[in-house]
């Protein structure tokens, strides 16, 4: 009778597992926890400390280091030296190993880095030694034990045990899928333990699981496939053909622009830009003022909202050409009604969209992979260099720009009114051209703002080398300008800003974006 070993911290779908085992034959012994509930269960298991005939120690620490545990599972079956060694010392083969480990990752993701060289004691008591050994040891004598450490590969292993099918070419894929799990556990702990962690660890670990081959890349000749860093898919497509490489990236952007704001939100990205952005207490006038700032551009774009998309919203997209449109929920008909156009990718958001996990960005080089910290704080200061002070409306108009040009692409500048972008100039070698470009966009722009009641407002992701963008700006009837500072020529721009009695906020914080 072939063993189980089982030991899950997460113990989703084990129960459904254990019984299929059983029905196959299988022996099951289990640590403390999961014997436990698999009695509960009416599942037939014998708990560890029985098996081994020794009690756990050390509040648990020590469970399952013991010779009948791992040499059941090390043991070489066709080594007829080690057959003969399990046999003087009486221990049994063990032939699966179930292991999922302590939640090390939810737990660090909600304590904060430690301070002083303070190790949080909890996090401590959640370092998984035992089940990481299990595994480690199970995955390198793969040929005869049967690792799984997912979940979701519960039903193929027992649809295979029961065709006879798994092969050594499936262990192997368990192995290594055993393997990358324990590894991209221990970077999580050397991660908290190093203070510095991105500067100061040496090792980055990042296990990859292939989630679906693409079409093609950014281009019809360049192959490409969506991979996952931690098996959790950002959103859930509910109509319309796959996604395409640059659908993956549109997508990603629009959604961390709408994730910026509490208040209803529509933004329309194209080429990975915003081409127009709006807040409203409406969601659908959120979408009208958006789509106004730049209606050429917005055909053919990827559209995000914050909120759930109302039948009103939906009658008023299928007005235009889109890609694709990704918000957290559709309401009532507003499904039926978006999908009368087939191909329409239809895509809801979830809550894992900026979880720990996504706490990095990666880009390949020639010369190796780049890692860095996400861009995730607007502001370091907020420093008045000006003498006019800004009002309040011009101050939320400021706020709503800067965070608008946190994701637009360098050389950025974002002309706003009220909460809705008239303006905005990506991507270019000189900041002035950007300027020009967002003035190009706003002067054919038909928007039915007052202009009397909402000042227009400037916002830059860097600072200003020369005065050139201030005095533009003013000629296009700028009244606020929000940027980081920090150029040796700042006093030249907040001069400028004086005589034409503009305001001029500083931020202290760059937003580049490459």
């Amino acid at each position: 009778m072939p063993t189980a070993l089982i030991s899950v911290s997460d113990k989703q779908g084990i129960i459904t597992f254990t019984h299929e085992l059983q029905v196959l034959g299988w022996n099951i012994i289990a640590s403390s926890g999961t014997t436990k509930l698999l009695r509960q269960a009416n599942v037939n298991c014998q708990a560890i400390t029985e098996y081994i005939d020794y009690p756990e120690i050390l509040d648990g620490r020590v469970k399952t280091l013991n010779p009948k545990i791992y040499g059941g599972i090390l043991a070489i079956r066709n080594n007829n030296n080690h057959m003969k060694q399990l046999h003087h010392y009486k221990i049994d083969k063990i032939d699966m190993v179930v292991v999922n480990l302590y939640p090390f990752e939810t737990i660090i993701s909600k304590i904060h880095k430690p301070i002083n060289k303070i190790i949080d004691q909890q996090v401590i008591e959640n370092i998984d030694i035992g089940g990481v050994s299990l595994l480690r040891a199970a995955a390198k004598n793969y040929r005869d034990v049967i690792v799984i450490c997912d979940s979701s590969d519960y039903e193929s292993i027992i649809i295979n045990l029961k065709n006879n099918t798994l092969s050594d070419t499936m262990k192997l894929g368990l192995a290594a899928k055993a393997f990358r799990y324990t590894s991209y556990y221990d970077s999580l702990i050397a991660e908290y333990f190093t203070y510095d962690n991105l500067y100061m660890c040496d090792t980055v670990t990042i296990p990859l699981k292939k989630i679906s081959a693409l079409r093609y890349g950014e281009n019809p000749h360049q192959r490409a496939a969506l991979y996952s860093c931690n098996n959790n898919m950002s959103c859930k497509q509910i109509n319309g053909k796959e996604l395409s490489y640059n659908n993956y990236l549109d997508v990603e952007s629009a959604s961390r622009v709408v994730n910026e704001f509490d208040k209803p939100t529509c933004v329309i990205i194209k080429h990975n830009n915003p081409c127009g952005c709006a807040s409203n207490t409406n969601l659908k006038e959120a979408y009208i003022r958006a789509l106004e700032c730049d209606i050429t551009s917005a055909f053919g774009g990827v559209i995000a909202f914050n909120k759930e998309i109302d039948d009103n919203t939906a009658i008023e997209l299928n007005k235009l050409f889109i890609e694709c449109i990704i918000a957290p929920k559709y309401s009532g008909n507003a499904v039926n009604i978006l999908t009368k156009k087939k191909n329409i990718r239809l895509l809801i958001q979830n809550e894992l969209m900026y979880n720990a996990t996504n706490k990095y960005t990666l880009r390949m080089t020639d010369y190796g992979i780049l890692i860095q910290e996400q861009d995730n704080q607007l502001v370091s200061e907020f420093k008045i260099a000006t003498i006019r002070k800004p009002n309040e409306i011009e101050i939320c108009s400021l706020n709503f720009a800067l965070k608008i040009a946190k994701h637009v692409k360098s050389n950025a500048i974002v002309l706003v009114r009220g909460e809705q972008t008239v303006g905005i100039g990506a991507g270019q070698m000189s900041r002035i051209d950007s300027l020009k470009i967002a003035s190009n966009k706003m002067s054919v722009m038909k928007s039915h703002v007052d202009e009397t009641l909402l000042p227009l407002v400037l916002a830059s992701d860097a600072f200003f080398p020369f005065a050139d963008v201030v005095e533009l700006a003013y000629k296009l009837g700028v009244k606020a300008i929000i940027q980081p500072g920090g150029s040796i020529k700042d006093d030249d721009s907040i001069q400028a800003a004086n005589e034409h009695n503009m305001t001029m906020i500083m931020t202290g914080i760059r937003h580049f974006r490459h």
